[in-house]
C-alpha cells in the first residue's frame, strides 16, 4: 500500500505577487529602469527581487530583466530568477523586434499581461546582412502582439525621450505608469527618479511624455508631418539651371514625375546639373517607348534604378557622406551631446587595390587594372585596415579633400566603367521590350541587386551579371518575367548565393 501525503492548497497570497520582464538592448537603459522599478516597489512597502539575464550578438546584446514584488507580510516570499512563459504580468520592451520575441517566447498572454513597447528599430545584424531588404515587418509584430496581449501599449518611446533630451528608459518608465499595471500613484514613480539624482529634469519630462502616451494609447496614431522640401543655396546660375532641370522633370507623364524628381535629386546632388540633364536624358528616350497603357511602369522603374546606377558609391562619394555638416549634427544629437562636451569619431576603411586605382585618370586606370604586378603591389600598400579619426584636423582634411574631387570624378577610371556598365544594362534590359514589355521591367529592376562599396559592390556585380544572363534562357516563354522576378529575390535573400544557384539551375531544367 502506498502513503501519499496530503497535498497542502497553494497559498493564495502568491498570487499576490506582480511579475514583470524587461525586455531591452544593450545601451538603452534597461538596467535603470529596472533600478527604478526596484526602488519604486521598495519605497511603497513591498518585497522586491531584480534579476537579469545577458544575451550575446543581437545588436549590442539583448537582456532581460526580470522583477518580481510583493507585499510584505508575516512570510518571506521566495522569487523566481527568471521569466517563465505565461506567467507575466507585465512585459516592457525596448524595440520592436523585442515586442516580437516576447510574444514568441510565450512571455505575453491575453488572460493577464500589459505590453507596453517602443515602435522604433533597432536593426539586428541579420536584418543589415540581407543583401536586400532584410528588414523584418512591424506590422506583423504588431498584429501579433494585438492578439497576444491583454492590454497593449506602443508608441515610439525613443523618439518621445530623445526629443525631451532623455533616453528610452525614461518614457518606458512613464508608459509603465500610465499604464496603471502597478497599484502606485504616479507621484511615487516620478519620486523614484528623483531619488536617483541623475538627469532628473530631463527624465521626469520624458517619463511625462511616456506617460501621455500610454494614456492615449487607444487613440488612432498621428501621421508624422511631411518634411519640409530642402533649401536651395548656391549660385544664381546653378539655381536657374536647377529650377529648368525640375519643369523638364515635371512635364514627364503623371506617374513618372514624383519619382523623377527623386531621381534627379539624387543625381544632382552626387555630381552637378550637367550630370543631371544626362540623367533625363536617358529618361526621356525610355519614356518615348512607354505608354499608358503599360500605367508607365517602364518609366517609373527606370526613373528609380538609372539615378541609383548613376550614384555609384566610390571613393569620392563615401568621403563627401562622412564630412557633411548634417551628419556631424545628427551625430551628436544621437549622442547626446551637451555644450562644451568633446566627441570622437572615429572613421572605419578597408580599401581594395580596385578601389585605389578607380581614382586614376581612365585610360591610366585601365592599364593599371590589366597589370597582375601593379595590382598587387597597390593591394599591398592599401588593403588593410585603416582608422581614420575625423575629430582630428588632418584626418578630416583628408576626407573633405576626397569628396570635393566631384569636378575630377567623371575623369576617372571608376566612371568610365560605370558608364559603361549603364550602357549595357539599359540595352539589355530593353532588348525584349517589343515582344514582352513585363521582362523588361523586371531586367531593369535587376540593378537593385548593385549596391553597396569594396566588397558588398563585388558580391552585388557577380549576382547581378548572372541573373541578367539568366534572361537568354527566359525569352520566349510567357512566364519569362515571373521567373526574373523570382531570380532576383532568390539572389537578394541569399548572401552565399546558394538559392540563386538552385533557381538557375531550375530554369536550366526546364528550357
Amino acid at each position: 500500500m502506498n502513503l501519499v501525503p496530503p497535498q497542502k492548497s497553494p497559498d493564495p497570497r502568491v498570487g499576490d505577487i506582480i511579475k514583470l520582464a524587461v525586455m531591452a538592448v544593450g545601451g538603452q537603459g534597461g538596467g535603470v529602469l529596472t533600478g527604478w522599478i526596484e526602488a519604486l516597489a521598495r519605497s511603497r512597502g513591498y518585497a522586491c527581487q531584480a534579476t537579469s539575464v545577458a544575451g550575446v550578438a543581437q545588436r549590442t546584446g539583448a537582456t532581460i530583466y526580470y522583477v518580481e514584488m510583493a507585499k510584505k507580510s508575516d512570510l518571506e516570499p521566495v522569487f523566481a530568477l527568471a521569466p517563465a512563459g505565461g506567467d507575466v504580468d507585465v512585459l516592457i520592451a525596448a524595440e520592436m523586434m523585442e515586442v516580437g520575441r516576447a510574444v514568441m517566447r510565450g512571455f505575453v498572454t491575453p488572460d493577464r499581461t500589459t505590453l507596453i513597447g517602443s515602435t522604433h528599430r533597432a536593426l539586428a545584424v541579420s536584418e543589415k546582412m540581407a543583401p536586400g531588404d532584410g528588414i523584418a515587418d512591424a506590422e506583423e509584430v504588431r498584429a501579433a502582439a494585438e492578439i497576444a496581449a491583454q492590454k497593449l501599449i506602443l508608441a515610439d518611446m525613443d523618439g518621445l525621450a530623445v526629443a525631451e533630451g532623455s533616453v528610452i528608459s525614461s518614457s518606458l518608465f512613464g508608459a509603465l505608469a500610465g499604464s496603471g499595471a502597478l497599484p502606485f500613484p504616479r507621484e511615487a514613480f516620478e519620486e523614484a527618479i528623483r531619488a536617483s539624482g541623475k538627469g532628473v529634469d530631463a527624465s521626469l519630462r520624458a517619463f511625462a511624455a511616456g506617460y501621455d502616451a500610454a494614456q492615449n494609447s487607444t487613440e488612432e496614431p498621428v501621421a508624422p508631418a511631411k518634411p519640409p522640401a530642402p533649401e536651395l543655396t548656391g549660385p544664381d546660375s546653378e539655381i536657374a539651371r536647377w529650377k529648368a532641370l525640375s519643369d523638364r522633370a515635371n512635364a514627364l507623364p503623371g506617374p513618372v514625375r514624383q519619382m523623377a524628381g527623386n531621381g534627379l535629386m539624387k543625381v544632382v546632388d552626387f555630381q552637378d546639373c550637367a550630370y543631371g540633364e544626362t540623367y533625363l536624358d536617358h529618361l526621356d528616350r525610355i519614356v518615348a517607348r512607354d505608354s499608358a497603357g503599360h500605367d508607365w511602369l517602364l518609366s517609373v522603374t527606370a526613373a528609380k534604378y538609372i539615378a541609383n546606377a548613376m550614384a555609384y558609391d566610390d571613393i569620392i562619394r563615401v568621403a563627401d557622406l562622412k564630412t557633411r555638416a548634417p551628419r556631424m549634427a545628427r551625430i551628436q544629437a544621437e549622442m547626446g551631446v551637451k555644450d562644451g562636451q568633446l566627441v570622437e569619431v572615429t572613421e572605419f576603411f578597408h580599401p581594395r587595390a580596385e578601389e585605389i586605382v578607380s581614382l586614376l585618370p581612365a585610360n591610366m586606370g585601365a592599364r593599371w587594372e590589366a597589370s597582375p604586378k601593379r595590382m598587387a603591389l597597390i593591394d599591398r600598400l592599401f588593403n588593410k585596415g585603416r582608422r581614420l579619426r575625423t575629430h582630428s584636423l588632418r584626418s578630416f582634411l583628408l576626407l573633405h579633400f576626397l569628396g570635393g574631387l566631384k569636378g575630377y570624378r567623371l575623369k576617372t577610371r571608376r566612371h568610365q566603367v560605370e558608364v559603361a556598365h549603364l550602357q549595357q544594362w539599359l540595352e539589355a534590359s530593353l532588348a525584349p521590350l517589343d515582344d514582352d514589355y513585363a521582362l523588361s521591367v523586371e531586367l531593369l529592376r535587376n540593378r537593385r541587386l548593385v549596391k553597396g562599396y569594396s566588397d558588398t559592390h563585388a558580391r552585388g556585380l557577380t549576382k547581378f551579371a548572372t541573373v541578367m544572363n539568366a534572361a537568354d534562357l527566359l525569352r520566349g516563354r510567357k512566364d519569362a518575367a515571373e521567373w526574373m522576378g523570382r531570380l532576383r529575390e532568390a539572389a537578394l535573400k541569399d548572401p552565399d548565393g546558394k538559392a540563386l544557384e538552385g533557381a538557375i539551375q531550375t530554369v536550366r531544367s526546364f528550357v
